[in-house]
């Protein structure tokens, strides 16, 4: 199949029309609305900077169950040691700016205009920050969108040894403990796959994908958890 130019229409091709390399869908806009619905469906934007933006969803999809977090010998020792303090949606901005500075010299998706559109996502309670610290300086994190019990992995980063694996595992720590189905990793990677991600076929991903996702069948709403000992305050619906 080739892939489908988007117009002004908030609407998506189905996934299974993607081409072979995952590619579904070329241009429309980067309003959370759009957003929102792309991630819904299993629709993620990635595309550099320069060129229109690309609607992705490849098959086989990367995924990490929260309870299968596989964490090394090595891995535990640095979490009893506490080396690292982590929190969630401290610093929502840094983490982004960081993930895209740190890959600036070699070519980075996290255009300005991805950036402000994920900052907006986030001013709105759907796109949330794993921030990991040592003293007061943030050597490492994540940042993606949550919606219903499914969590979408956009980017993370170390600046120090083992920072983002500590950063992953407390979130599959406090996703699990809220219920949560899967964390999206889009594509496969040494890194990822060392924790405990594997890649599974598009077609079960958008059945655990609808699972988890709808709150009364009409609404879209994330129930990302707070860092421990706060309220439950991540409640939000789309309009």
């Amino acid at each position: 199949m080739s892939c489908v130019y988007l117009s002004d229409e908030l609407w998506f091709p189905p996934v299974e029309e993607a081409e072979e390399i995952g590619l579904l869908a070329v241009g429309g806009d980067l309003s959370p609305q759009r957003l929102l619905l792309a991630y819904s469906l299993g629709i993620f934007p990635w595309y550099n900077p320069g060129e229109p933006i690309l609607w992705w969803s490849p098959d086989p999809r990367c995924v990490l169950f929260p309870e299968r977090i596989h964490i090394s010998r090595s891995l535990h020792k640095v979490l009893r040691r506490g080396d690292f303090h982590v929190t969630f949606d401290q610093d929502f901005s840094a983490v982004i700016d960081t993930c895209r500075q740190l890959r600036a010299e070699s070519g980075t998706w996290i255009t300005p205009e991805m950036r402000d559109a994920y900052v907006a996502l986030h001013r709105l309670g759907f796109a949330h920050s794993v921030e990991c610290w040592q003293q007061e300086e943030l050597v490492g994190g994540l940042y993606g969108i949550s919606l219903g019990y499914c969590f979408f992995g956009e980017s993370m980063f170390s600046r120090i040894a083992n920072a983002s694996k500590v950063a992953m595992v407390r979130l599959c720590q406090q996703l699990q403990q809220k219920g949560f189905r899967l964390i999206d990793c889009q594509q496969s990677s040494e890194h990822l796959s060392s924790l405990g991600a594997t890649e599974i076929p598009r077609a079960t991903f958008s059945h655990l994908l609808a699972e988890g996702l709808l709150d009364d069948g009409r609404k879209l709403r994330s129930n990302f958890p707070p860092s421990p000992p706060a309220e439950d305050s991540f409640t939000s619906h789309s309009h």
